[in-house]
């Protein structure tokens, strides 16, 4: 394994010598986002992995020199929950999870936003508030105890200033609304620690909206309260993400918001008929028509359709071997049978051309000006794309999307100009409201 020597060097000049080294890695934690929470347990494979993914061999020096030129921003990165699970530093290279600073700078990534996940479940026991105050808290020791590394990401300017300065931002983004708690002054607090776009709900509906994954929809939609939340974000200018939630949730932000909103990680359920958490052809058009931008989500249950379909067979067999046996899901009879079933049945990973499809899918639909990146590195388990499989490879991403005959100009809007444009945009309105 080839580690990249430079932990202890200025970021810019790391990101200079990390044009065309290589580096290895193999994704292994659960496959597939789960539809109730993050995968975050070693239930179904091993959550030991090496560091680093191989480069693909066939990756340009214009496509290293792309990845090193412009911000890369990933809209959606769990690695604050991560770390709750099981703390590592990730200012060094990490023995698992698919984020630390070596790879990050070698992939060029410049403002990952830091995903404050809270579990669904936090929303019947309490608690959704303390846990998100205290993942910020983890954040901000990070870029504290790296200040060579890291450095916050509150606004379009601090992002473009961290750039300048040779450091990775960390914009902060809420992925389910539940730590409001029903409280317009919870959403002036979040803003003042950093948070800068909230996911309304998450698994299951919540005070504030209807879930994609969940088949009770007491508001058919959004609240009440909910309604309220989207006129206070648009005028204190936290971006409104519409991943997770149901279609209709979605086409009320669309009505209600004064602003672009985004899909923080999402893709195009044009190549995965049915399943709602990904969005229909009509949603990207309204989000476009609307000036907002569509993040593409990267796990191979979200990409390809032959995943989804070996990940439902897998779950089902499961399913019915819990309840004939009546253990539990983390269970070492769930383990064991888990490792046999996938020696018998591997899980079928998607491929980055799968991913770019979606890219395409999205540009042909509403034009450039709406897809980005929204990988959800570090929550969706071992079932990331093959050349995809952690934050060194978007290089990998854009050889493809150079392949496919996108411009200069094209991929830098991409990999951060869509997303600078619809967060200006945001904070432009609250600043004049």
């Amino acid at each position: 394994m080839t580690k990249l020597p430079i932990k202890n060097i200025p970021f810019q000049l790391a990101k200079s010598l990390a044009i065309g080294l290589t580096i290895v890695s193999l994704a292994a934690c659960q496959p597939g986002e789960n539809s109730q929470e993050k995968n975050t347990t070693a239930a179904d494979t091993s959550n030991k992995k090496p560091v680093t993914e191989q480069r693909s061999s066939q990756v340009s020096t214009s496509a290293a020199e792309l990845a090193q030129k412009y911000i890369i921003a990933d809209l959606h990165v769990d690695v604050p929950y991560r770390l709750e699970n099981k703390f590592e530093d990730v200012a060094k290279a990490t023995e698992s999870g698919d984020f630390d600073y070596p790879r990050a700078v070698e992939g060029g990534l410049n403002a990952p936003f830091m995903s404050i996940y809270i579990p669904a479940k936090l929303q019947e026991e309490g608690g959704s508030k303390a846990l998100a105050d205290k993942l910020i808290d983890g954040i901000e020791k990070l870029i504290t105890d790296s200040p060579d590394k890291f450095a916050p990401g509150r606004s379009v300017a601090e992002v473009e200033a961290a750039f300048k300065k040779g450091l990775i931002a960390l914009p902060l983004g809420m992925e389910n609304g539940s730590p409001l708690e029903g409280k317009l002054e919870n959403l002036e607090h979040f803003y003042k620690r950093g948070i800068r776009y909230i996911t309304l709900a998450h698994s299951k509906a919540n005070h504030i909206s209807d879930s994609s994954y969940d088949e009770n929809r007491p508001a058919k939609g959004l609240t009440e309260f909910g309604k309220k939340l989207i006129t206070e974000m648009n005028n204190i200018g936290i971006m409104i993400d519409i991943s997770h939630v149901s279609d209709e949730a979605f086409f009320q932000v669309m009505q209600l918001s004064n602003v672009p909103a985004i899909a923080s990680h999402s893709s195009a359920r044009h190549f995965t008929p049915g399943f709602e958490r990904n969005m229909s052809d009509d949603m990207i058009k309204l989000l476009a028509e609307k000036g907002g931008v569509i993040f593409i989500n990267f796990g191979s249950t979200f990409v390809s359709q032959k995943s989804r379909d070996n990940w439902d067979k897998y779950s089902a067999a499961r399913k019915a071997f819990m309840e004939e046996n009546k253990v539990a899901q983390n269970s070492e009879e769930v383990k064991q049978f888990t490792a046999e079933y996938r020696q018998a049945t591997p899980f079928e990973f998607a491929t980055t051309e799968d991913v770019l499809d979606h890219f395409d899918h999205v540009v042909k639909l509403v034009g450039i000006d709406h897809v980005g990146i929204g990988s959800d590195y570090d929550g969706v388990g071992d079932s990331l794309p093959t050349g995809l499989k952690d934050v060194s490879t978007y290089p990998n991403l854009i050889q493809g999307l150079i392949d496919r005959g996108y411009s200069e100009q094209d991929i830098a809007k991409i990999l951060s100009g869509n997303l600078m444009r619809v967060w200006k945009q945001v904070e432009d309105y609250a600043a004049n409201n």
